[in-house]
């Protein structure tokens, strides 16, 4: 056998057809001038995507696919399909979160007030509720509630969700609901006896023999009264509640206790004059908040004119400020209590009783009626006025004027105003 020479190498077993024709293109690069270009077949590379020659050189460079490349569209398909899901997913969520995730709160009665609606639920969801969405739960409730929002007492159950707070509620137009109406200006006494009367509350604090002292005991509200109210002699006065619940127009579910609705008013007349009070102007003449509701009861029965409310507060709060007597009627009869026949005569003018505020100096022992927030809220916050007396003026409302004289004057046009009135009345 001839030895091989160089020019012919020795064949190998793993050369194949391939690896020799890379060889040889090998040594024709090789062999090729400096600046020359290797010869490439054009129609070739159009439809061949570019080598990653990372794998044979070390030159890290992604690998291109052409806009036409099947590859290409299933990478983009997947990354889209990826962000759907992921919004989808988010959604859900959201949805969940919306309606099925639960505030911490104890099972209670809820108090829904005539005019409230269901948006104003959301609130309290979205300060508690991660994810909570309102336009979810609009849309929500424009899917489940076919009615307005039924005032009412609701009992909802221990960490509700939004779903089951809403059903809750929803039941108001199907549940049997009491109204229990008072007036701004009526009288505790009043109150009692519409509880009494409404056949749809269950009697547990106003019993037939019930007097001041067995409802202020009934209700556990005895510590909020003054030592003097409390131990008075007097029956008028002795552990009454006057002027401690707030009037206006409630309805209950068929069945709630006596109790629990006057604990509900109480608490709210509570709230409306501890704010009122703690937001107080300066220098006023009521050393406790229990004065300053005297003092708006007072108001209360004196004018049911918005606007003069803070002026009727002006004119009483300067005769305090002066050591002058108030002398306003509706404490006289408040004293009287069963003895008021609709008339004040001169009598009972001079009469001293604990609340005849012609006979006493300063404010009466209790409230003598049942004020409203903006009666409170104008004992707080009178208006700037040197007035000291004012005098109804026959066709609504009230003149005031600030010297004895002026009033005098303002009385005898009053009375001219009614005798008019009373010869064009014809007769009966």
């Amino acid at each position: 056998m001839s030895t091989p020479t160089p020019e012919t190498p020795p064949e190998r077993p793993n050369d194949t057809p391939s690896n020799s024709q890379k060889d040889m293109a090998a040594e024709h690069v090789d062999s090729a001038k400096p600046h020359s270009k290797p010869i490439v077949d054009e129609a070739i590379a159009e439809d061949v995507p570019p080598t990653d020659v990372s794998l044979i050189s070390g030159n890290h460079k992604p690998r291109y696919y052409k806009a036409d490349n099947p590859s290409f569209f299933m990478q983009r398909g997947y990354q889209v399909l990826l962000v759907l899901a992921l919004i989808a997913a988010f959604f859900l969520v959201m949805v969940y979160q919306t309606l099925f995730g639960r505030i911490e709160q104890p099972k209670q009665m809820v108090t829904i007030e005539a005019g409230q609606s269901y948006y104003g639920l959301l609130p309290q969801w979205q300060s508690q509720i991660p994810l909570f969405s309102a336009t979810i739960a609009k849309l929500y409730m424009k899917m489940q509630v076919d009615g307005p929002l039924h005032a009412g007492i609701y009992q909802l159950p221990e960490n509700p969700t939004f779903a089951e707070t809403l059903h809750v509620l929803g039941q108001g137009v199907k549940a049997a609901m009491v109204k229990v109406q008072i007036i701004e200006g009526k009288t505790s006494k009043d109150l009692y006896q519409t509880l009494r009367d409404n056949k749809g509350i269950k009697k547990e604090v106003l019993t037939r023999d019930a007097d001041n002292a067995s409802i202020a005991q009934g209700l556990d509200l005895v510590g909020i009264l003054p030592e003097s109210v409390v131990n008075s002699s007097d029956p008028i006065v002795n552990h009454n509640l006057e002027g401690w619940f707030t009037p206006d127009t409630y309805y209950y579910g068929e069945g709630t206790s006596d109790k629990q609705v006057l604990l509900d008013l109480y608490k709210r007349q509570q709230q409306a004059l501890t704010k009122a009070w703690e937001n107080r102007a300066p220098n006023l003449p009521y050393k406790t908040p229990y004065e300053a509701l005297v003092m708006a009861s007072i108001i209360e029965k004196e004018t049911s004119v918005a606007e003069e409310r803070p002026l009727v507060s002006a004119v009483f709060r300067n005769r305090l400020d002066k050591g002058m007597r108030m002398q306003t009627d509706p404490t006289i009869i408040y004293g009287m209590g069963n003895r008021y026949e609709g008339n004040i005569r001169r009598k009972d003018i001079d009469e001293k009783t604990a609340y005849n505020t012609y006979q006493i100096d300063g404010l009466p022992p209790t409230p003598i009626a049942l004020p409203s927030a903006a009666s409170i809220e104008a004992t707080l916050h009178p208006a700037q006025s040197d007035a000291l007396y004012f005098v109804a003026t026959g066709n609504g409302g009230h003149k005031f004027t600030n010297s004895l004289a002026a009033h005098n004057q303002a009385v005898k046009e009053y009375l001219g105003v009614m005798r008019e009135k009373k010869s064009q009345t014809p007769p009966l």
